[in-house]
């Protein structure tokens, strides 16, 4: 099949993210200028550069069903600052938990049996079950068509639970990154396999 997006692609649900999955999720944990914590989950969210470490999330200008901005966005335009928490398999429930839109000031990782634990370069809780968290100074916001935010963010410090190191290496395998796919749909990584870059 084909199908303009400007048009109706004649399906029951739009498969453009289907297409583009599985995709990593960035939980995201911020904290208001009032001192609130917040953590929720996007998956337009992934690594842009390897030197210096910087990633990058896209949000949407509202919660679903109201005015309300998203947090997350408002919440580093006034702070600079946010933790990408990596979900593993067995963080799925408590990431579902946050994706939920509580009015402003509700604290997330209340609502989902977390503990936070306080970043070491930045002002920003994160979340201590996490396998790995990511430090983040704000780069720059990039408005999008459709009202979307684009956040570029720096990365200044790196946390990795330790039992997820083997013979060097971060073992993904023992954690499971969880994955967003289209629809309702997720995965988890449970087996990997190399491949040697060819020479020239």
């Amino acid at each position: 099949m084909f199908y303009d997006p400007a048009k109706s692609h004649g399906l029951p649900h739009n498969p453009f993210k289907a297409i583009v999955s599985p995709r990593p999720i960035g939980w995201i944990s911020t904290r208001d200028a009032q001192g609130g914590a917040n953590l929720a989950p996007y998956s337009f969210f992934n690594a842009i550069n390897e030197n210096p470490p910087m990633v990058m999330f896209s949000s949407g200008p509202r919660k679903i069903d109201s005015d309300e901005r998203k947090d997350s966005v408002a919440n580093i335009r006034a702070t600079g600052e946010f933790c990408v928490n990596m979900v593993s398999h067995a963080l799925r429930d408590a990431m579902n938990i946050t994706c939920a839109h509580y009015p402003q000031g509700v604290d997330e990782f209340e609502k989902a049996g977390l503990q936070k634990t306080q970043a070491r370069m930045i002002d920003v809780p994160f979340v201590k079950e996490a396998p790995a968290v990511m430090e983040c100074r704000l780069h720059d916001i990039i408005d999008l068509p459709g009202g979307q935010h684009l956040v570029l963010g720096m990365v200044v410090g790196i946390h990795i639970d330790d039992s997820h190191i083997k013979d060097g290496l971060l073992d993904v395998t023992n954690y499971q990154p969880l994955a967003r796919l289209g629809y309702k749909d997720y995965a988890s990584i449970t087996e990997v396999f190399s491949l040697d870059r060819p020479k020239a």
